[in-house]
């Protein structure tokens, strides 16, 4: 549905309620590769979606353009009703303080501690006292496991811990939305098990709107309400996990299967 604005020009109407993040007929491009083209999905309120899709599809790169730090090349991203492309950095701050980004290589601060990388989000969005902050994140290292580990450096940490600190630094604030890219992505099975236990806990705790850029499938299956899968560059299945698993489309079948048989070009 669209509604006109100007004379030749249509834009298109805000998502429903139900609607936290849309991304409308995105398309970007980095000079002459495309890596979106006509991408369009809504993302629902309080809900696990899993996007799924080939290496190098652009799926970590639709997390960049939520967070607001990608702008397409032309297209529509919507946040809780309102369009973010052309906001300048201090309105995009505003969005990003709603917001949690887990990113894939957790992205912390080598030189501070568990404790400070946790608590730097709160320093950087909220007027908290001292005290206060030391509470929450205490409280949300208690929620995940890793009160004990609060005065030791990433350095220190495995790899899988270092991707449960990065979703403390991701939940801290209590964020609507949470962006989750590759969580599971290098861990060993039981690692993967434990990861896959955190985002079911954070989603209880805090119903948030959390989307996920996950390969590992049997954790895809455990943690969604839906699955999209994008394909050269656009959505070409999005639905409720188990009606996703029964897609028709040859496509993702051969996805899921794991196949090399089928359409997708190896």
């Amino acid at each position: 549905m669209s509604v006109r604005t100007a004379p030749g020009r249509v834009e298109p109407a805000p998502p429903p309620n139900d609607v936290t993040v849309s991304l409308r007929d995105v398309f970007l491009s980095y000079q002459s590769k495309i890596v979106l083209s006509d991408c369009s999905i809504d993302f629902k309120k309080g809900e696990v979606t899993t996007v799924i899709g080939l290496s190098g599809a652009g799926k970590s790169t639709m997390l960049r353009l939520i967070n607001g730090l990608r702008a397409p090349t032309r297209g529509h991203v919507f946040v809780n009703g309102g369009d973010i492309v052309g906001l300048d950095e201090r309105e995009l701050n505003k969005i990003r303080a709603r917001m949690g980004f887990a990113f894939q290589a957790s992205a912390l601060f080598d030189s501070l501690s568990v404790f400070d990388n946790v608590s730097f989000p709160l320093y950087e969005h909220t007027r908290l006292p001292r005290a206060e902050i030391r509470d929450r994140v205490f409280r949300t290292l208690d929620a995940i496991g890793l009160r004990d580990v609060a005065d030791r450096m990433p350095a220190e940490l495995s790899g899988g811990m270092q991707k449960r600190v990065g979703f403390a630094r991701a939940i801290v604030n209590e964020p609507e939305i949470i962006l989750f890219d590759e969580p599971t992505t290098g861990l060993d099975p039981i690692m993967t098990h434990v990861i896959t236990d955190t985002i079911k806990e954070i989603q209880r705790r805090l119903h948030p709107t959390s989307i996920v850029v996950m390969h590992d499938m049997p954790s895809v299956y455990e943690i969604s309400d839906n699955i999209a899968m994008l394909f050269e560059g656009t959505i070409i299945e999005a639905a409720p996990a188990a009606e996703f698993r029964r897609s028709r489309n040859p496509i993702v079948q051969q996805f899921l299967e794991g196949s090399e048989v089928g359409p997708i070009p190896l």
